[in-house]
């Protein structure tokens, strides 16, 4: 019977570690598997990350390329179907970033950009970082306001 008291690794799943230059009776002392000499038998001995024996590492052989703008605003996408679904179930006419985090969607320090995909019956009143054109027209269609943050 297991209990509480008595549980254990299924057998066979653990190992034992391989216990190293622990004198000769052990199997494994003198050299303690590490050969003899050479810069690899010292202790303290460290190789470079990503050292491929004096061939040209990896990432100096393939070239650098593309951009990264130093001020580049990320959004969170938020589609429309997204808010149609949150106003059904929710019952409510206002989404702002607050509501959003509420429902999971977001994080509070996350930007919002709502995006068109999917239709829009509810008349909603959208608080937002920013959005879509497509996005902008459903929601003034459905009698709904936009308000940038």
């Amino acid at each position: 019977m297991t209990s509480l008291s008595n549980l254990k690794p299924a057998k066979g799943s653990t190992h034992s570690r391989k216990r190293i230059g622990r004198g000769e009776g052990s199997g494994r002392g003198g050299t303690s598997t590490r050969g003899h000499k050479g810069q690899k038998s010292r202790s303290g001995y460290a190789r470079k990350v990503g050292f491929e024996g004096g061939q040209m590492p990896l990432q100096r052989r393939v070239p650098k390329f593309g951009f990264k703008p130093l001020n580049r605003i990320e959004y969170k996408a938020i589609n429309l179907d997204t808010l149609q679904e949150l106003a059904t179930t929710r019952k409510i006419d206002k989404i702002t970033p607050e509501v959003l985090c509420d429902a999971g969607l977001v994080a509070r320090k996350h930007r919002v950009k709502i995006l068109g995909r999917g239709t829009l019956t509810a008349k909603l009143n959208v608080e937002a970082h920013a959005f879509s054109k497509s996005a902008e027209a459903a929601i003034t269609s459905a009698g709904g306001t936009t308000v940038k943050i």
